[in-house]
């Protein structure tokens, strides 16, 4: 009778515990790196430069060697992110330009409206590039609705789209910080008047020059995408970037340190114009790019300061992760290829930015939360940031809607780096917008299909390598991970199958059950 009434008591604790556990939400930090490749951090193996504070998130939590990105551009990274759905499901999710509307759907359920319904204070804090306004595009002197606000943020502090493109300016919620209404904001495709300086009608004047694409209108001496007039109060320096989003992350975590919160730090570091702050310039011996690693790794630094600083380091979870591979030469003249050395951005992967070979998504993947993950794990489980949705609003007691975050799963346990917790099986990869090039993993096995046999950025060291692919590829990633060795001919019925699966895949609309 006594063991029946101990197993009864046991297992009564037990659920307990398990309730006690569901009831803790932890403060969630998401920091998003931008263009970081797998071989760009210390702790993934690099030895042209350190990166400490990284490298103690890894050894204090667990590194991933099969951690991805949904896509290998940013915006539909980030919408893939946010919305827990592939980006290739939607029509105008590629490189948002300088005046996109909105993106996101507001109707449509958010990692960061889901759990605000689970009680956690919200916020983004840094690089937005997922547009703003209504379909007519952003009010740059009004307010800037819809925007992160009406899609689950309580808070926001953005640079709006990305800083090769205009305008140059901080949002704060719905509005442009230190706007002088004055001397209102104009941003367009055309140049305003034949007097209006450009990085091509005065390269001279210009501290960095551009390569391609980006010689419209100057700001603080860096020829962007589009043009814009104005707002010149409100304008900022490209080196002050990393700083003014530390401050502002320090000064939202100390302002909501008593309840639980999610804090989506999206850096600018290390997407071009890569203009570091004077301190940090000089840092390597590799120049900007490199050393806006180091920058970005002071920022990881200081938010792990802040949280420590706060008695919140056990109850918060920190996942370090990138919008997508690297890349080198990508508009602007800063040297990357000429100091680039024996550095290897990509690891031992083909292609980066812009692929859908390995190096286009798989990216530095860490998390840490102190007292739960075990400390220095390194796991081959198969990771993506479009499953942290799921996952996160599931642990925090939230239900995911039906309809909501189709293609995100729950894989907590993986992402905690518990014993025998499995990650994901299959995954789909995209490189940019809705043209088609897909890269689809199942186990082991990888077919990329490139819709037009072109494949952009597959030589990260050369200038936007454009090269010529067979419209199918299959690779073995477990013995060829470079994806040097096409098997498609031998392995007809793999072949077969995997086009059969990614077809159904992309048909159903879906993936999460």
């Amino acid at each position: 009778m006594i063991r029946p009434r101990l197993s009864f008591l046991v297992a009564a604790l037990c659920a307990l515990t398990s309730l006690v556990f569901a009831a803790e939400k932890p403060n969630i930090i998401v920091i998003m790196a931008d263009d970081l490749g797998y071989g760009d951090l210390s702790c993934y193996g690099t030895d042209s430069f350190e990166t400490p504070y990284i490298d103690q998130l890894a050894a204090e939590g667990v590194r991933f060697t099969n951690g991805y990105c949904s896509a290998s551009t940013c915006t539909p990274t980030r919408y893939s992110f946010l919305t827990g759905t592939y980006a290739f499901r939607k029509k105008g999710t590629g490189i948002a330009p300088p005046a996109s509307p909105l993106i996101i759907d507001t109707g449509i359920p958010t990692i960061a409206s889901l759990l605000a319904k689970g009680g956690y204070q919200t916020a983004v804090i840094g690089k937005w590039h997922l547009g703003l306004g209504g379909p007519e595009g952003p009010d740059w002197n009004g307010e800037l609705k819809p925007g992160p606000r009406e899609i689950g943020f309580g808070y926001n502090f953005l640079l709006p789209t990305t800083n090769d493109r205009v305008p140059q300016v901080y949002v704060e919620n719905s509005r442009v910080l230190n706007l002088d209404p004055k001397d209102p904001i104009w941003v367009g495709n055309k140049k305003p008047s034949e007097d209006h300086p450009t990085g091509i009608t005065h390269r001279d004047t210009l501290k960095m020059d551009w390569t391609h694409g980006h010689n419209a209108t100057i700001h603080n001496g860096i020829s962007r995408i589009g043009f814009y007039t104005g707002g010149e109060k409100a304008r900022f320096r490209d080196e002050d970037l990393a700083d003014e989003w530390v401050k502002q992350s320090n000064k939202w975590i100390a302002a909501n340190k008593d309840e639980p919160f999610f804090l989506f730090f999206a850096s600018h570091d290390l997407h071009v114009p890569r203009v570091p702050h004077e301190r940090f310039q000089g840092a390597t011996k590799l120049g900007y790019r490199a050393d806006v690693i180091v920058q970005l790794d002071w920022c990881v630094g200081e938010l792990m300061k802040t949280v420590d600083k706060h008695g919140l380091a056990e109850n918060t979870i920190f996942v370090f992760c990138s919008d997508n591979g690297p890349v080198m030469d990508d508009g602007y003249a800063d040297e990357a290829l000429e100091k680039l050395g024996d550095h290897k951005a990509g690891g031992q992967f083909t292609g980066g930015k812009y692929s859908i070979y390995e190096g286009g998504t798989r990216t530095p993947f860490i998390t840490r939360w102190k007292g739960r993950i075990p400390a220095g794990k390194v796991s081959d489980e198969v990771v993506c940031t479009i499953d942290l949705a799921t996952s996160f609003v599931e642990m925090a007691g939230v239900k995911v809607p039906d309809d909501a975050l189709l293609d995100s799963e729950n894989i907590l346990g993986a992402l905690l780096g518990e014993e025998g917790a499995k990650g994901r099986t299959t995954l789909v990869q995209q490189d940019n917008g809705n043209n088609g090039n897909l890269g689809y993993r199942n186990g082991d096995w990888k077919l990329l299909h490139h819709t037009k046999k072109r494949a952009r950025n597959l030589v990260v060291e050369k200038l936007l390598a454009n090269t010529e692919v067979p419209e199918f590829q299959l690779f073995d990633l477990k013995n060829d991970p470079a994806e040097k060795k096409n098997v498609i001919d031998a392995n007809p019925e793999v072949a077969k199958r995997m086009k059969a699966e990614l077809k159904e895949i992309v048909d159903a609309g879906r993936t999460r059950k």
